[in-house]
């Protein structure tokens, strides 16, 4: 069995992995069920963007579709049993809404309906080996579209969309109502099954995907504000404690909300690897003194930490490294959207209830303490409400030329050697720069000492990669404060990392934001077909990185 996978930043070639295994590890088979569960969800959702027209929504088939997508992230969910059930779940999801839309226009219009219906929205598989059968065969494969043109723009539409179901889940667990985003997703999972979908609509929907993306990330600022309080400045310890700990990876703070209570006064530390680092920037979070700091790097260096951490660890979203050839794995726990063959998972939470750690909590409490392997503080903690509460001393910085320029230069981390560009680009800044950042990109440059300017730090890290929303708020509020017309116009540049699609999606939101002249790196994406790539540096200026020394030079300048 063979695949056909481009949605990574490290993508066989930048063309796509087409073999046994992809670049991530997950196998062929696995690669073709996530395709075909795709597939399926577009089915729900041809049904559901039909309802709509008739108010019938489903809140079950929306999250239900949100997960799904979530689960299909590169480096989140491996376990082919997973997708097998899901596909089967959806087939009765699907026909659960088919029905109640029939039922529904029956009633208004008094006749059958009779839109052509494409296979996605009524096949039914016969077992467990017709499901496989379907998959092997391609079954909503990109190479089933011959039109390249056609491909890239399904492709970034549906990237945009699991970066939207990411930081969408991350929101509903929150219970935050979601109904405009997934009744989004519905609509444009359907309209990627359109066959008669034009380029120019499809390009729209791109941009229309930046926007919801946009939408959603408010979302979840707001909800997790509200649930743990506005980030504010913190110094996060990065050295262990004598205590034996559990080491929590991820991006969701419910479930560390949720293991903090269920550890307190158990003699075990808590600490967070990777993408969890910013949990120490919320005051609900911080209160609990067990939070002991954060281990370790960026997610492809988890082999390393794991090893070095002889606790158990956590997984509560993608970033998951397959662990073949470690001798950790039975230390390795999995929840929501996570999953890998022959590890332990955690059971999503009873309505009103919580998840039940106590598993991992009793084996952690046998295991040794944490190895030091680095001392020393982490300063982060800088959304937007407390970059805009010192926004005066800025805005003065920047009139008196004391701050020449922001950077921008969030996104993601990840294995290729070229990505040390990035800590190349923050050393390589003059001075009067500050670097803006979010997500794990940071881990590249977070631990170097680049000083102050006035008292405020020259790396100002906002939090997890949903948290680029807090980047773009205060670009804005500077527009405002400026009186630009243009948000083009602030001594603002962007040189962004990505490697996963929940980078597609901030690229997709700043770019529905009108931001322009962003860099992208280490290369452009993969899956962009030379006319859709030549379509968004036209309109956006949008430009791959070159080295260092030039697009600092061209940064400075304000290209």
């Amino acid at each position: 069995m063979s695949m056909f996978c481009h949605q990574c930043q490290e993508t066989m070639k930048n063309v796509g992995c087409s073999m046994k295994q992809g670049m991530c590890g997950k196998t062929a088979e696995v690669a073709n069920l996530q395709d075909l569960f795709i597939w399926c969800l577009k089915g729900i959702s041809f049904w559901g963007n039909k309802a709509k027209d008739f108010d019938i929504y489903s809140d079950k088939a929306g999250f239900f579709i949100d997960k799904g997508l979530f689960s299909t992230i590169t480096n989140a969910n491996f376990d082919r049993n997973f997708f097998i059930s899901s596909i089967k779940e959806s087939i009765s999801i699907r026909d659960e809404l088919k029905n109640s839309f029939l039922q529904a226009h029956e009633q208004r219009q008094s006749q059958v309906f009779a839109d052509s219906v494409p296979e996605c929205a009524s096949w039914v598989p016969v077992d467990d080996a017709d499901i496989s059968a379907k998959a092997e065969s391609g079954t909503g494969g990109w190479l089933e579209i011959e039109d390249e043109d056609e491909r890239s723009l399904k492709a970034t539409i549906l990237y945009g969309l699991k970066g939207i179901s990411a930081y969408a889940e991350h929101a509903y667990q929150i219970k935050k109502s979601c109904r405009e985003i997934f009744e989004f997703l519905m609509e444009a999972l359907a309209a990627l099954a359109d066959e008669k979908k034009s380029q120019e609509e499809l390009f729209d929907l791109a941009i229309k995907t930046g926007q919801m993306g946009v939408k959603t990330m408010a979302l979840l600022d707001e909800a997790n504000s509200a649930a743990y309080g506005d980030p504010e400045i913190s110094q996060v310890n990065i050295g262990v404690g004598s205590n034996p700990g559990i080491l929590i990876t991820g991006h969701d703070l419910v479930d560390l909300e949720e293991l903090l209570e269920q550890t307190q006064g158990q003699g075990v530390d808590i600490y967070t690897h990777s993408e969890m680092l910013p949990a120490h920037y919320y005051p609900k979070l911080k209160k609990y003194s067990h939070l002991h700091g954060n281990y370790g790097n960026a997610w492809w260096l988890q082999k390393e930490d794991i090893a070095n951490f002889n606790g158990p660890v956590l997984f509560t979203s993608n970033c998951l490294v397959p662990p073949k050839g470690v001798d950790y794995t039975d230390k390795l726990f999995t929840t929501g959207a996570v999953g890998y063959e022959g590890v332990t998972h955690i059971a999503d939470r009873p309505e009103g209830g919580q998840k039940d750690f106590s598993t991992i909590i009793e084996m952690a409490k046998t295991c040794s303490p944490p190895k030091e392997i680095e001392t020393g503080h982490i300063t982060g903690g800088f959304a937007h409400k407390q970059v805009l509460a010192v926004a005066d001393r800025v805005i003065e910085a920047i009139k008196s030329g004391a701050i020449k320029r922001f950077v921008v230069m969030g996104g993601c981390d990840g294995r290729h050697k070229s990505r040390s560009y990035y800590t190349d680009v923050a050393k390589a800044l003059p001075e009067d720069t500050i670097i803006l950042t979010a997500g794990c990109a940071k881990y590249k440059y977070n631990k170097l000492d680049l000083g102050d300017i006035g008292g405020i730090p020259r790396v100002l890290d906002a939090g997890q990669c949903n948290d680029s929303y807090s980047l773009a708020v205060i670009a804005m509020e500077l527009q405002k404060a400026f009186a630009l017309d243009d948000i083009n116009d602030l001594p603002i540049s962007f040189d962004i990392a990505w490697y996963e699609q929940k980078a597609v999606l901030v690229l997709l939101a700043l770019l529905a934001l009108g931001v322009k002249g962003i860099r992208v790196g280490p290369t452009l994406p993969g899956f962009l077909s030379p006319g859709v790539a030549n379509a968004l540096i036209e309109k956006f200026d949008l430009k791959p990185i070159t080295t260092p020394e030039e697009d600092v030079a061209a940064m400075m300048s304000g290209n």
